[in-house]
């Protein structure tokens, strides 16, 4: 079973598909004619549960149901610069989703953004008391 390490993870290879496709776009001949650009699969069944879910969060739409992320590459010329790019960019998805987030601690005011809250309300108050109309019937 070959394996292929992207982003610090053993990937197995049965999990990873490349297809060479023609590009869109202009350029002429070479576009029409040559498939440089490269349709990259990853499975990500294998993958820890929490990973996976961030993830999908992370491909969006470049995931399908099916749990496999679809990258396609053609930004250059060439069928190994695209193919290049396509593990880069999946290396910085697998790289991002690695980080686990770190869990939020509510926290409480301290005593003096308490009384600077208090004090701020009363000096509200007095400006209001101020504006009032000082006549009353």
């Amino acid at each position: 079973m070959a394996t292929r390490r992207v982003a610090g993870i053993d990937i197995d290879e049965a999990d990873l598909s490349l297809e060479h496709i023609r590009a869109s776009g202009p350029g002429g001949q070479n576009v029409n004619k040559v498939s440089t650009a490269i349709l990259l699969r990853f499975d990500c069944h294998r993958l820890a549960e929490d990973m996976r879910q961030r993830l999908a969060v992370l491909a969006g739409s470049r995931m399908t149901r099916g749990g496999i992320v679809l990258l396609k590459a053609q930004r250059f010329r060439t069928q190994e610069a695209n193919e290049r790019d396509a593990f880069a960019r999946l290396a910085d998805l697998l790289g991002q989703a690695l980080v686990r987030p770190k869990p939020r601690r509510p926290t409480k005011p301290g005593r003096a953004a308490k009384r600077r809250r208090m004090d701020d309300k009363t000096h509200r108050g007095r400006l209001k008391q101020l504006r009032a109309s000082s006549t009353e019937e």
